[in-house]
């Protein structure tokens, strides 16, 4: 089942012809032949008996040829018809386009169609032929119980049918086995590798041609489910291997979508979720049926950095839990949580310029469940062409532009400061003030760091990435300089809302405090907040000290481009309480500016304060 999806967003619903209006109205009440091929229109799917009538009685009062079975799920679809096979498509879409029914209604065989529940019995229209459906107990997931155990005033009759006996299971020798496969057609042993392909034990082309590839695959399924492993599937296990696609594929509603907007294809389970809205880079396909499972499928043109930024995007999510798995290249990004009620997965890829993947958030409570969903959605999902998804496609305010996250909410540190490497493990410096009760702190917002020294009388704190990194610059100190001498502030004025360090100038004045406190660096110097913790660097690429927060001072104003730092001696003392030993800076020679512009940004890191686990 494939669903082409093609929106407009300027016209999305369009008037049905008249004469394929009549043909709609039309058609259901005419019995097809024993000859024709009978097809309905799924238009929905529920888990409970009560909404699952409701629904059927709503699409009734539009509809003739409302009815209503038991899937194999346990859930209850709703559904129009039966057709003549070679007439439905055409119904599918004229009621598609005018928007009479679900988006993702699709057409089936009925072949898993249980108990009817609708319409209640003595209500079937005259003339109306009424489907010919196996009757089985199904448990309704209201209420746990089985049909026949629920009060006499909730059970629906369905059509009187003659009783099934079940025939014994026949044993088949590999010999008769292969024989009643050889009976197969074309098309049956292609379902068959179509089921061994989604259970992931076939990875070969769907040619219905049993090769070595499908043989191995059969043995494999059989030893999974505890059969002799010949390779040759009985008549037995081939009806429980496809039964069991089939019974996925209904419960599940997957079909593969075909988003012609975002350039993606992939199979989504169309019984949890349903298409609803366009924001780029992300394509929302909302919960369905409060089934508490989401999926956002990405496109965006870019490069390493933009996956980059993405992968900090998707790790800011409130709906992706911190602290899970976490896999970053230049061309692949993948990520994981599970924490309380929220359970999140994100997976992306950049190729020819082009950055695709998806999004998933769901409840732990449903793992079972949306493991099988997030695995089909790997497996099946496909970047088509060269599209990515139009930035212009629907009008977006400047907060969304900027993050491109619209529709999601991300989540925010407590404050952000700056800080810069001081050793080539990835240690940091940075204030007291940056890292105070703090449950989680990050280094550009993609690596975990802990607090390894707090030295309360300095102001200076030490954090040791949680796992191994390469800083692009290393900071080598100086306490060589003159009064008057320029200097530089590297860090993040702004908080993380630009992209990179800014490099801010000014002057070195003295090497104490304006009350002769030793330790001290001032500094004529318009900083901010989030510069706190950058670097004071000179003209040769040697660190000076390290920029503190603004001095306090309640008696007295100080001018606006006063700032302090703690000089090099005081940084290295409390490096030394984490074991560390600053490097030094050999050459007093003056860096042309782009170079020096290049190593200040490569050591300063923005650090990020954080309240959530």
């Amino acid at each position: 089942m494939i669903i082409s999806r093609f929106k407009s967003l300027v016209a999305p619903f369009r008037v049905i012809p008249a004469v394929t209006a009549a043909l709609v109205l039309s058609v259901p009440f005419a019995a097809p032949s024993a000859a024709q091929e009978r097809r309905w229109i799924q238009v929905e799917a529920l888990p409970g008996l009560a909404r699952a009538n409701e629904r059927a009685a709503a699409f009734g009062a539009e509809f003739g040829n409302v009815w209503g079975f038991g899937l194999p799920s346990g859930w209850y679809g709703v559904v129009l018809g039966p057709y003549d096979g070679a007439e439905v498509g055409s119904v599918l879409s004229a009621l598609k386009s005018g928007a009479r029914i679900p988006a993702d209604s699709y057409i089936t065989d009925g072949a898993e169609f249980r108990a009817q529940f609708w319409p209640p019995e003595g209500s079937v229209p005259e003339g109306v032929l009424q489907p010919e459906v196996a009757i089985e107990a199904l448990p309704d997931q209201a209420t746990g119980l089985a049909p026949d155990a629920l009060p006499e005033e909730a059970v629906i009759a369905g059509p009187v049918t003659e009783p099934v006996t079940t025939p014994a299971v026949i044993e088949e020798t590999p010999a008769e086995a292969r024989a009643s496969e050889a009976a197969l057609d074309l098309d049956q042993r292609k379902e068959l590798q179509v089921a061994l392909q989604w259970f992931g034990f076939y990875n070969g082309g769907i040619d219905g041609a049993f090769g070595p590839g499908t043989r191995n695959s059969m043995a494999a399924w059989q030893a999974a489910n505890g059969h002799e492993t010949s390779g040759i599937l009985t008549s037995a296990q081939r009806a429980a291997l496809v039964g069991a696609h089939q019974g996925e594929v209904a419960a599940f509603g997957f079909a593969l979508v075909e988003e012609q907007e975002s350039g993606i294809d992939a199979t989504l389970p169309l019984a949890l979720v349903e298409f609803d809205r366009y924001e780029p880079p992300f394509v929302h396909f909302r919960e369905k049926n409060g089934s508490g499972l989401s999926i956002v499928l990405i496109s965006q043109p870019g490069d390493a950095s933009s996956l980059g930024g993405l992968y900090e995007v998707i790790s800011s999510l409130t709906a992706m839990p911190a602290g899970g798995a976490r896999e970053r290249s230049d061309t692949e990004i993948r990520l994981s949580g599970q924490a309380g009620d929220q359970d999140g997965r994100a997976w992306a890829r950049l190729s020819g310029g082009l950055i695709k993947g998806w999004m998933a958030f769901g409840n732990p409570q449903n793992a079972a469940r949306d493991a099988r969903v997030f695995e089909v959605l790997d497996a099946s999902f496909r970047a088509v062409g060269d599209t990515a998804l139009d930035p212009g496609l629907v009008p977006l305010d400047e907060a969304a532009r900027r993050g491109l996250v619209a529709g999601l909410e991300v989540r925010q540190p407590i404050r952000n400061r700056s800080g810069f490497y001081v050793s080539k493990a990835g240690a940091v410096l940075t204030t007291v003030d940056a890292v105070k009760t703090c449950s989680r702190i990050t280094l550009d917002h993609a690596v975990e760091a802990k607090l390894v020294v707090e030295d309360a009388a300095s102001g200076l704190a030490v954090l040791q990435p949680v796992t191994a990194l390469a800083p692009p610059a290393v900071a080598e100190f100086s306490s060589e300089t003159r009064p008057g001498a320029g200097v530089v502030v590297a860090g993040y004025p702004y908080e993380g809302r630009l992209p990179a360090p800014v490099l801010t100038h000014g002057a070195f004045e003295e090497a104490q405090g304006l009350d002769g406190a030793a330790g001290m660096l001032r500094l004529t110097v318009a900083t901010r907040p989030g510069d706190a913790g950058g670097a004071v660097i000179d003209g040769s690429g040697a660190v000076l000290g390290m920029l503190l927060p603004a001095l306090r001072d309640s008696t007295r104003d100080l001018p606006a481009d006063v700032a302090f730092a703690a000089d090099a001696a005081r940084v290295a003392g409390v490096l030394a309480q984490a074991g560390i030993t600053p490097l030094e800076r050999a050459s007093t020679v003056a860096l042309p500016p782009e170079t020096l512009t290049r190593e200040a940004r490569g050591m300063t890191v923005l650090v990020s304060c954080w309240d959530q686990p």
